[in-house]
């Protein structure tokens, strides 16, 4: 009998506020639809966590033989990656490689919030990094450079970046609008539809950028060969099988796993604390860093085009595939119902999602 009830008996205010914290992402994965295939999970492993006395954590606690498993050793944000690659279609910026510079501006937000965590005093250098690496909008690398750099906190950067990823339509069109013109959301781009890309070039693409990240950051071939294997799988034309499989089982068993893992971390000690409090801020101005950076740019090199960019393609530069392109496409149309620029949008967002993965290992190389 003395067992019965333990966990109300033992419950505290902070675990009362996690779960409700958890019941919280709950409603916002089930109502509003908000990434709900990583909040849900997140949410439900936050309650199971901070009950008193849960044996889903601790010795033999299945939450914690998974986070073992699968997130100190990196494996489930690899694993995410290859389904990712294998889901990608790079022709849209092998027809328009000029985007892949879209892609490497929309990065801003990374170092800048990174620079601002360090500068509060609160933060180590590599807590910083772990902080910036919210402005990729990309999970699997948020989860891969904090599980390296700073592990205690994790479930604050995860929640925050996941967060994030589904709000980008919330957060990108008044940052976009603050920055543009009407006149400039109105440009009319061509869309090269006609260009064609080979299937050697499809199967060279991940070979090379693979050699060529490596031969710069080593440290980062965990991250970009698992991306650009997942691609390899896809274009090679020979696995279909497995590239079916990849987009499909893989990525819904591991992200369910990596879900509810993630949310095991939001331990009430931890998570309730200011800092907590800090990243979430910080993280949402590298979110709005990213999509200015991006537009600022496109604004910039119009200076010296005489064919202009519409300044909008910037801001779907960050990693948040496919959200921002569609963001950026519903603006277009909102403002000119005869402008398409979607196939620039996804070329951007796919370099955006090159660039996030290479901006990680870039941190990894220079602060690890």
């Amino acid at each position: 009998m003395d067992k019965l009830l333990e966990g109300l008996v033992n419950m505290t205010w902070q675990q009362g506020t996690m779960i409700l914290i958890g019941l919280a992402l709950i409603y916002l994965a089930i109502k509003k639809e908000y990434e709900p295939m990583l909040l849900l999970p997140i949410g439900f492993g936050a309650i199971l966590t901070n009950i008193p006395m849960s044996s889903a954590v601790g010795e033999g606690g299945f939450l914690t033989i998974l986070y073992g498993a699968g997130i100190s050793t990196e494996l489930f944000p690899i694993l995410i990656f290859i389904a990712i690659g294998a889901m990608i279609d790079f022709s849209p910026l092998l027809k328009q490689p000029v985007m892949i510079f879209f892609g490497a501006a929309a990065q801003l937000g990374i170092f800048a919030a990174m620079l601002l965590a360090a500068s509060t005093g609160v933060f180590s250098l590599k807590e910083a990094a772990s902080i910036g690496i919210i402005g990729a909008a990309d999970g699997p690398t948020s989860i891969y450079v904090a599980n390296l750099f700073a592990p205690d906190l994790l479930g604050p950067i995860s929640v925050a970046a996941y967060s994030y990823m589904a709000l980008v339509p919330l957060i990108q069109p008044p940052v976009i609008r603050a920055l543009t013109t009407s006149k400039e959301r109105k440009i009319r781009m061509d869309a090269d539809f006609d260009v064609k890309v080979s299937k050697k070039v499809l199967i060279l693409f991940p070979i090379i950028v693979t050699l060529v990240a490596g031969v710069i950051a080593p440290v980062s071939v965990g991250l970009i060969g698992s991306l650009m294997f997942g691609n390899l799988v896809r274009e090679s034309g020979v696995l279909e099988r497995l590239s079916k499989s990849a987009q499909n089982e893989l990525a819904n068993l591991v992200t369910l796993l990596l879900g509810i893992t993630i949310g095991s971390t939001m331990v009430a000690e931890k998570f309730l604390a200011p800092a907590t409090l800090l990243i979430i801020f910080i993280g949402f101005l590298a979110f709005v860093l990213d999509t200015a950076g991006g537009v600022l740019f496109a604004k910039f090199i119009n200076l010296f085009l005489k064919k202009k960019v519409n300044p909008m393609i910037g801001a779907a530069g960050i990693s948040a595939f496919p959200m921002s392109a569609r963001v950026v496409q519903k603006m277009a149309l909102k403002e000119d119902p005869g402008n398409f620029i979607l196939m620039q949008a996804i070329g951007a967002n796919v370099s955006g999602q090159i660039g996030s993965v290479i901006a990680g290992g870039i941190l990894l190389a220079l602060i690890g």
